[in-house]
């Protein structure tokens, strides 16, 4: 699958999703192409997104990330329900199309949310939202 096709799957799956934290923030969809191969870590990460190099950064597992909002409660009505199947379909499709996935949280309190994975071509994609963290 094209980057292309897969920027179009996400910007399909995020439509209407917002992250929950003490402000409800939407997603945005990411497209990093280098031209050549580049590995991240922290450093790259913060200058690609113009963040000062001494900006605290953690990585957080994929996986980690999402368990919250993707797995269902007994007391959940039907609203709630959809929006848990529509995060397991997200998830799904980022698994699916892309590799190494992570998550980078920068900064502190309003905290930029990078959930980026590696492209079949190598280059990368993914979203982009903030978490409200006090």
């Amino acid at each position: 699958m094209t980057n292309l096709e897969i920027v179009e799957l996400l910007h399909e799956a995020i439509k209407g999703l917002v992250w929950m934290s003490e402000y409800d923030y939407p997603f945005e969809v990411l497209n990093w192409e280098f031209g050549k191969k580049v590995s991240l870590d922290n450093q790259v990460v913060l200058q690609i997104t113009k963040h000062a190099l001494d900006t605290p950064i953690k990585v957080i597992e994929f996986d980690d990330f999402f368990q919250g909002v993707i797995t269902p409660k007994g007391w959940h009505d039907a609203e709630e329900s959809e929006m848990v199947n529509r995060y397991q379909e997200l998830v799904r499709i980022m698994k699916q199309y892309l590799s190494d996935l992570k998550v980078y949280k920068v900064g502190e309190v309003e905290i930029d949310v990078y959930i980026i994975g590696r492209t079949n071509t190598g280059d990368y994609a993914g979203l982009v939202t903030v978490s409200i963290e006090t």
